[in-house]
């Protein structure tokens, strides 16, 4: 039995999201995987990603039944594992035969025949024992932090911070989002858009947060000439959300701006506003000129801590890098890579674009900073930092905003409180049905 292309498509990727930093979404949708049929595409999807999210569940599951620790084994062994335990314990409708056997075809092709043996005792150990795993009702069951960790399959540190933050039981719906496959979000200004996407067989449902949102219900939306063509752009509905907060200018600022999704609602908001985006990396920057392909933009590569630009903006976006811990269900990888010390360096960097873009902002100017993020670090401690510092500006309650949005008919959830943390933006993954996003609103006072 050859492997089929899907398994092989995922072990690649999946070696590669652990040997290169790569993004899985990046690498799944990168032109080496584009012969691949929609069938085969939507497994090796499925693959990755469900591999990504129970990582360390899976690999409790494959060392109960290793003889060997899984630290001592070679990437390619423990991926191969990691793909069969994913089938076994996740994919009802994939044959035990198939999971078992093609796992130990990876290991031969990867050319650790040494280890086949060893990978087919395991894998034959763990199917006579396996079973599905029902991962809604053991987070549910979850009275401990530990045991919410482990039945997520998410790092202990990051679900005891989430609990402090927001309760236990909003921690619990923020794991539940980020072991679900989540909704596929595109941003739609014209209706005419949505017929079109309808009449190549996409079914479209209403936003649940925005007007101007559709959720995917069905259909390969990556092959429409409107995607191609970028006049659909595939973005959380959380994302465009900041983006409505930035609110109507005529000089707009959008530092950090690559790929483009906020930009370009900016600049749909505003078709007769000049609009500079800026990206740290010039390959980034091309793609943004691409992707945002609009008269009134201009599109400049350079470090947002040290603008090149002397213009003042009534309207400026610093949507900053930043950890992506509000991402997780899109980039399970991200889970695994994060460490608690990497919030000082990545405050430190955000605080840096923060008030290198408040140098920017006009008088009785605002100026939008966000992440997406869920940890205080990148979010209301940068800002209280920024305006310790510099006492030009006071914090826009988003309240006030949202409120506008809502009266406009730009905003659909009607539940505003809930969205707001004080003064600020506040979306939770499982609460709201977004990814989780912070946005500070400063005015230049």
């Amino acid at each position: 039995m050859p492997i089929s292309p899907a398994r092989a498509a995922a072990f690649d990727i999946l070696l590669r999201v652990e040997s290169e930093d790569s993004y899985a979404s990046e690498l799944l949708h990168a032109s080496r995987y584009s012969s691949l049929s929609s069938s085969d595409h939507g497994l090796a999807t499925e693959l990755v990603m469900g591999v990504l999210r129970w990582r360390s569940l899976l690999d409790n599951r494959i060392a109960e039944h290793s003889s060997q620790k899984l630290a001592r084994l070679d990437a390619e062994v423990l991926t191969a594992l990691r793909l069969a335990a994913y089938q076994l314990l996740f994919l009802d409708r994939v044959p035990e035969r198939a999971a078992v056997h093609e796992s130990v075809e990876l290991v031969k092709r990867a050319r650790k025949r040494s280890a086949v043996p060893f990978a087919n005792a395991v894998l034959r150990k763990f199917s006579r024992v396996g079973r599905a795993y029902d991962a809604q009702s053991a987070m549910a069951r979850a009275t401990t932090p530990a045991e919410l960790a482990s039945s997520s399959a998410q790092p202990i540190w990051l679900v005891e911070r989430w609990i402090q933050q927001f309760g236990f039981a909003a921690a619990k719906q923020v794991c539940a989002y980020d072991q679900q496959i989540p909704e596929t979000a595109v941003n739609v200004s014209n209706p005419a858009i949505a017929d079109e996407l309808r009449s190549n067989n996409i079914q479209l449902s209403p936003g649940r947060l925005l007007a101007s949102a559709y959720r995917v219900v069905a259909g390969d939306l990556l092959r429409t000439r409107a995607v191609r063509d970028g006049r659909v752009m595939i973005q959380d509905e959380g994302s465009q959300l900041v983006s409505l907060l930035v609110g109507q200018g005529s000089h707009i600022l959008d530092c950090c701006a690559a790929p483009g999704g906020k930009t370009r609602i900016l600049a749909l908001r505003n078709p007769n506003a000049s609009i500079v985006a800026t990206d740290l990396h010039p390959h980034r920057a091309q793609l943004l000129r691409s992707l945002v392909a609009v008269d009134n933009v201009q599109v400049i590569a350079s470090d947002a801590r040290a603008l090149p630009i002397t213009a003042h903006f009534d309207r400026v976006l610093a949507d900053v890098p930043c950890s992506g811990t509000g991402t997780l269900a899109r980039n399970p990888e991200i889970k695994w890579r994060l460490k608690l010390k990497d919030l000082a360096d990545l405050q430190a960097r955000q605080l840096a674009i923060l008030q290198s873009a408040m140098q920017r902002v006009a008088s009785g100017g605002k100026l939008v900073y966000s992440t997406c993020s869920l940890e205080k670090e990148e979010n209301s401690e940068v800002v209280e930092k920024a305006m310790s510092v510099d006492h030009s500006f006071r914090i826009v309650d988003c309240r006030a905003e949202l409120v506008r949005l809502r009266a406009q008919g730009d905003l659909r959830w009607e539940d505003i409180d809930s969205l707001v943390t004080g003064p600020y933006l506040r979306t939770i993954p499982g609460m709201h049905p977004c990814d989780g996003f912070f946005a500070a609103i400063l005015e230049k006072v």
